[in-house]
């Protein structure tokens, strides 16, 4: 029975690793919107994709518990070369594709030595019980400078957690664990944030399906410091397709 627990979570881990943020989201809606009847699917498909402890007294969903976590890194590189080359296209200003290339958040792979700040969870969601709704969310966050450095961008990743198995397992796809397909997903700032060690970014991100289409993800990220080398408030857009 263990080995057979033990396979099946390793190929479930080989599945979710395949997909990303954004899928996560995708699964957590549609969790959802099943369990509300919003899908009109064939009994045997929902049974299998969802136990529901209304349906099946015993049933689990697994993984069963996610937990979305944002950190900020410095980034100069990658943004001189992708994004703030639209501003001189060998002599052409191209800055309206700038405006929306950092509308697009980045699924990669994030070096750890980039990190700035400390890590703050935003959210916890228990997936057995998640209802129509509880995937669109606002949730603060205070990030604290760990060194002084540049910030060009926020990361956002997960962590997903086994805790109905025999023993608790899971795993994280932030920048500080063994790299997965899921990666993170990096929002590039308008603002270059020149930070002191100590120093902290507070704010809040909104994370919601877009009303014309639910597959895409909208996200609007607020954030304010008040250093001694910087002092910026701001309000920025996102949209992950």
């Amino acid at each position: 029975m263990s080995s057979s627990l033990e396979q099946f979570t390793s190929l479930l881990f080989r599945v979710v690793n395949g997909l990303g943020l954004l899928n996560l989201f995708l699964l957590l809606l549609i969790k959802a919107k099943i369990l509300l009847g919003s899908y009109k699917l064939h009994s045997l498909q929902s049974k299998f994709l969802f136990f529901h402890p209304c349906q099946v007294d015993d049933g689990v969903v697994l993984p069963d518990e996610a937990s979305f976590y944002l950190t900020a890194i410095e980034d100069a590189e990658y943004k001189d070369d992708k994004i703030e080359f639209w501003n001189n296209v060998y002599g052409f200003d191209m800055s309206c594709i700038k405006k929306q290339a950092m509308m697009e958040p980045l699924v990669d792979t994030v070096d750890q030595k980039q990190i700035v700040t400390n890590c703050h969870l935003l959210k916890t969601m228990d997936i057995s019980k998640m209802v129509l709704g509880d995937a669109s969310f606002t949730a603060p966050f205070k990030l604290i400078a760990e060194r002084d450095d540049y910030i060009h961008a926020f990361v956002a990743y997960f962590d997903v957690s086994f805790t109905k198995c025999h023993k608790l397992m899971g795993f994280s796809t932030g920048p500080r664990s063994r790299a997965t397909h899921w990666k993170q997903t990096v929002l590039y700032l308008e603002d270059v944030l020149t930070i002191c060690e100590g120093e902290t970014i507070i704010g809040s991100m909104t994370v919601a399906p877009n009303k014309k289409n639910p597959r895409d993800v909208d996200i609007m990220v607020k954030y304010s410091l008040s250093g001694r080398r910087c002092v910026v408030s701001r309000v920025q857009f996102y949209k992950m397709r």
